[in-house]
């Protein structure tokens, strides 16, 4: 948790991007054994985006986000200080952060990869603020982009109805300890449960050196596994706990908060954490419907429109929670400071 800190921090301004490629629960009812009412009342989802061959990249995704949001700050990219790009998803499996910083023109900015899947947005701003509060960096961007359709198996519908593709970012910057405006975090790891979502790297059998005593053998990542049923009881169970926790070790009750922002994964999970915060569904932020699970970007994403739509006030407390893969799960409490 946040304990002293020398200066304060705040997000100063966000961004969106989508892929143009629309796909809807119709379309998917061409390519697997489903409906639109179906996957509705399971999930929530309506239609998603989808990267479309070679048309566009993470890293254009990212770097489409990251302007929006340097525009809407009146920021210079030379005064990004780093950039924190959270992404299970990159371009090049060595990281696109370095590559994102070259594309919109953050030439002075250190930046770094981020792999916490669905919490990694969170562990991002988390991480952006340990920088700002201890006074090394003023200004971070963080970018949350991911595009899970590339390691979907599109002929599982247990999986292929979820995820949709997308960026958001969101520019950290450093204040008076009196604006502070990330407020305290709490953060969790079960790596006993890592199987029950993954994209697992498969060993191959067939050497591809082979000489005396030296037998080198190659793989390849296979597509998302999940267990729903398992996940869904790990979201409903644990997120709650993570929020209250969080509130509490910073005197806030969850009457008090403004707005619920969550991983928007399933709406089943949106409204079970609401109903067991005792948090009415109209402080809940979502937008799962047109985008699906954006793994990394969902919460920036819905962030934005949020934002975009004036419903968010100065002042505001916002709960955002992330969890998902590893397994991870975390909280990060927001006081709108805009």
């Amino acid at each position: 948790m946040i304990s002293s800190i020398l200066q304060g921090a705040k997000i100063l301004a966000t961004g969106s991007s989508v892929p143009d490629l629309c796909l809807n629960n119709q379309d998917l009812s061409q390519i697997v054994e489903t409906s639109d009412d179906w996957i509705i009342n399971r999930t929530g989802i309506k239609e998603r985006r989808i990267l479309n061959g070679g048309q566009k990249s993470i890293v254009d995704l990212a770097s489409s986000a990251s302007i929006e949001a340097l525009n809407k700050a009146s920021m210079n990219p030379t005064n990004i200080d780093l950039i924190i790009l959270a992404t299970s998803s990159p371009d090049d499996l060595f990281g696109s952060a370095s590559e994102l910083q070259a594309k919109i023109g953050a030439v002075k900015a250190v930046a770094f990869d981020l792999t916490a899947a669905c919490s990694g947005f969170v562990l991002g701003i988390v991480t952006a603020a340990q920088f700002i509060q201890n006074g090394s960096y003023n200004n971070i961007l963080v970018v949350g982009a991911d595009a899970l359709s590339k390691w979907i198996d599109w002929s599982d519908r247990s999986t292929c109805i979820l995820f949709g593709d997308a960026a958001g970012a969101a520019i950290i910057q450093s204040c008076s300890k009196e604006d502070n405006g990330i407020l305290g975090f709490q953060l969790n790891t079960d790596g006993s449960k890592s199987y029950q979502l993954s994209i697992p790297y498969e060993k191959n059998n067939e050497k591809v050196v082979q000489k005396e005593s030296l037998n080198i053998s190659q793989g390849r990542f296979k597509n998302i596994i999940m267990n729903g049923k398992e996940v869904y009881k790990f979201a409903v169970s644990q997120v709650p706990i993570s929020i209250l926790q969080c509130l509490h070790s910073l005197n806030i009750l969850p009457e008090d908060i403004n707005w619920l922002l969550l991983h928007q994964a399933n709406e089943r999970i949106l409204h079970a954490v609401a109903n067991r915060l005792s948090i009415n569904s109209n402080k809940i932020i979502s937008n799962l419907s047109k985008y699906g699970n954006t793994s990394a970007a969902s919460i920036p994403l819905a962030l934005n429109e949020a934002l975009n739509e004036k419903k968010i006030k100065h002042n505001d407390i916002i709960v955002i929670s992330g969890f998902g893969a590893g397994l991870t799960w975390g909280t990060v409490v927001i006081k709108w400071k805009c």
